[in-house]
């Protein structure tokens, strides 16, 4: 397939040096640790300003002198940056917060509040950003507190004075005991203070799974204290009521009453305990799953909802107490942390996704589940459906849909049909920002609440930005939830696309982006976002690539959940009569046994298939490099083979197939990715030979039926044990793995 081909692209880009933006951010933090200390050393005392008055004899001298300063003011803010600027704006505050700013803090943020719309306000808001003092461009000096991730903003929303009935005291931007239960998750979590002993402990990246909960065939396991013992933990802790009751109201209106004891319900909890989290047995929709798929994308979804709800009402309530506030210019903002409610930049979630057709399926279940009052306009609806969509528009897409299928139906499996009969693009971006009334699609990448995209689609942005000067991807500096969904198609694909991804996520940016820095949360300033960032990964299956990441880059200070399963394997699904030989090759370590496995071919296997006169030898390999290197081996053997590789041009996949048929050719190398993307049936395979075993176990199945013959040989070790216990069951594996007999045979 054409998307496919483009995962073969090499990096080979170098990152930008971030110093500058980095130092700029660090005078930040310092300005902010002592502006205390410095507030009170410049406040003047009664005594120096009698002194000072008595050296003013007029007012026309007090004016001059007033003048003469601001003149000064002028010249000494030609030079510096925009960054320089507001430290300045910073050092010229002069006094404490009185006791009624103090008591304001303490009535708390409640957080609810309203989206910036910088198109719905003619309001309150609006008019007084557009007083004097207010800074328009987020670099003056004026009112620091006048852009939100480069946006303006409104206070007309009901949900702003905490109509929603969700209401939470805090002061300094702690949550008191008193606090409502209903917002705990969302704010503990963002508003918790690393100690040093606690970054050194994540830094390290050992994590000890304390807990375990059995829940039907699998087990959820944990790190920290555990949450999901008793039934009555599955509470909906900070969901937002508007957000519970359109959910609820969905579910009964499409599968029924019993909404607490649902899978929605139980994963959601998961979801909102803020952990990072590995669902590597999730059955996707293209496998007959698709209540299960449905059932976790919803929770995730509804989870995504309410983090940018939740913090869009905490940046609008500290705004309506910021506008009460601004007539008295002895209230200096700037020292209250519970008015530290921002990132660098305003998207929050970021989910990757393999295809369009799944970008697809998730925004319009994004919108479903989006309440009527935050969605009664859809902009860009009709290009979206366009674009994402297999040419289908809304109103015809039921009727139609089942046509389109119905005519592109082939011989391939139903999973196969199921997943590419849509748009297959893995090339896509998109951004989407909810305003007081509607969704936005299609919305700059700085100005959206969330990006869905592939991950083709993003290193494509980051690769522009570490070639060009003036281009960059800082919106993904404040990334507080990542999401990856059906990881399993994503590593058929390119998974180092996600590393890297990855390791862009939560950097300093290179500029400031119309945020008002005197607003950023502490520990962003810290460089410990990455701390605070809850990553998601779900998964058919698991390979060491996804433990990786989750176990390497995932290190979100709340803790781990991830999945133990127990395989029953699928060799039952194998319909012929065919022994399935299982050789074990000794490896001593992960990183020697492709080495291992290579010379186990070189010195076992090929010498039997070099003397046979018997033609129609498959090679199945899992791994791309494997292919090559196997290929090569075999060139330098003069051997009698043909490949069929995702990279092989179509006229030589007809050219190889004919000849493997007809017998000219003697061996075939098939690879995982091409089976994966075209599902080829293969005629005339007498001997097949697993030289490594697939990642996805439904494909042993179906590549061992298309054996003619009546013998099958696989190649592992004891480091394959992870795709061995998804084919043979988790309890043969075991055996396999730890038996002293190297050779196992299944009927």
């Amino acid at each position: 397939m054409g998307g496919n081909q483009r995962f073969g692209r090499k990096r080979g880009m170098k990152r930008r040096p971030e110093q500058n933006s980095s130092k700029k951010y660090q005078n930040v933090k310092k300005n902010r640790r002592n502006s205390r200390e410095q507030k009170l050393n410049r406040s003047p005392s009664p005594d120096d300003s009698a002194e000072e008055n008595s050296e003013i004899d007029s007012e026309e001298e007090m004016e001059a002198q007033k003048k003469e300063e601001e003149e000064e003011e002028v010249v000494d803010y030609k030079e510096p940056t925009m960054y320089d600027s507001l430290l300045e704006s910073l050092r010229t505050k002069q006094e404490e917060y009185n006791s009624e700013s103090e008591e304001s803090g303490d009535d708390g943020e409640q957080a609810h509040g309203v989206s910036d719309d910088d198109d719905e306000g003619s309001d309150s808001e609006s008019s007084r950003l557009s007083e004097p003092g207010a800074s328009q461009h987020g670099s003056g000096l004026g009112n620091p507190v006048a852009r939100i991730g480069g946006t303006e903003t409104d206070d007309d929303d009901s949900e702003a004075s905490g109509s929603d009935g969700e209401q939470e005291l805090r002061v300094n931007g702690q949550p008191t005991r008193g606090a409502c239960a209903s917002t705990s998750s969302f704010h503990s979590h963002l508003d918790h203070k690393l100690s040093k002993e606690e970054v050194d402990e994540l830094e390290k990246k050992k994590w000890t799974y304390k807990w375990v909960v059995a829940m039907s065939n699998y087990k959820w396991r944990g790190t920290g204290k555990c949450f999901l013992k008793e039934p009555e933990s599955f509470l909906f802790h900070g969901l937002k009521p508007t957000l519970h009751k359109h959910w609820l109201s969905i579910y009964e209106k499409s599968v029924g009453a019993d909404f607490d004891s649902s899978k929605q319900r139980l994963f959601f909890s998961i979801c909102n305990s803020y952990r990072d989290i590995l669902h590597h047995n999730k059955k996707p929709f293209y496998l007959k799953g698709l209540e299960e798929d449905s059932s976790t994308m919803d929770a995730y979804v509804m989870h995504s909802l309410n983090h940018i709800f939740r913090t869009r009402d905490l940046v609008k309530k500290n705004e309506a107490k910021l506008a009460k506030l601004q007539d008295n210019v002895k209230v200096d903002i700037l020292s209250n942390e519970a008015f530290l409610d921002r990132g660098f930049t305003r998207p929050k979630v970021l989910i990757l996704l393999p295809l369009a057709s799944v970008a697809f399926r998730l925004v319009k279940r994004l919108i479903d589940l989006t309440p009527p009052k935050y969605k009664s306009n859809v902009e860009e609806h009709e290009r979206f459906y366009r674009e994402f969509g297999a040419g289908v528009s809304e109103e015809k897409e039921d009727e139609d849909a089942a046509e389109i299928s119905e005519s592109k139906r082939s011989s391939k499996p139903s999973d196969f049909e199921t997943l590419f009969g849509g748009n297959n693009n893995d090339h896509f971006m998109i951004g989407i920002k909810f305003t007081r009334r509607s969704i936005r699609l299609y919305g700059d990448f700085y100005s959206s609440d969330m990006i869905v995209a592939s991950p083709l689609g993003l290193i494509t942005k980051i690769g522009e930005a570490e070639l060009y000067k003036d281009k960059n991807v800082d919106y993904l500096s404040s990334i507080e939830v990542l999401i990856v969904d059906h990881a399993d198609v994503i590593l058929m694909q390119n998974w180092s696309h996600v590393n890297t991804i990855v390791e862009q996520l939560n950097r300093i940016p290179s500029q400031q982006h119309g945020t008002d820095i005197m607003r950023i949360r502490q520990w962003y300033l810290d460089g410990q976002a990455p701390f605070y960032r809850q990553s998601i990964i779900l998964s058919s299956h698991i390979n060491p690539d996804i433990n990786g990441l989750f176990n390497h880059h995932c290190l979100n200070h709340e803790g781990k959940v991830k999945l133990a399963s127990e395989y029953k394997g699928v060799l039952p699904k194998v319909v012929l009569q065919i022994r399935q030989i299982y050789e074990r090759f000794d490896a001593n370590t992960a990183e020697d046994a492709d080495d291992a496995r290579f010379d186990y071919f070189t010195k076992k296997v090929f010498p039997k298939i070099k003397d046979s006169t018997q033609g129609g030898i498959m090679l199945f390999i899992s791994s791309y490099f494997e292919f090559i290197r196997v290929r090569n081996f075999l060139k330098s053997q003069e051997a009698s083979f043909c490949l069929l590789g995702e990279y092989t041009e179509q006229s030589d996949i007809s050219r190889a197939r004919g000849w493997f048929f007809d017998g000219k050719k003697k061996i075939m190398l098939y690879t995982e990715r091409a089976h994966f993307y075209h599902r080829y049936k293969i005629r005339g395979i007498q001997n097949l030979i697993i030289y490594s075993l697939p990642e996805r176990k439904e494909f042993y199945p179906e590549v061992v039926n298309l054996l003619q013959g009546s013998a099958c040989t696989v190649l592992f070790s004891r480091f394959d044990q992870l795709r061995l216990e998804r084919i043979v069951g988790t309890a043969a594996s075991k055996r396999m793995v730890t038996s002293d007999k190297g050779v196992f045979v299944f009927c």
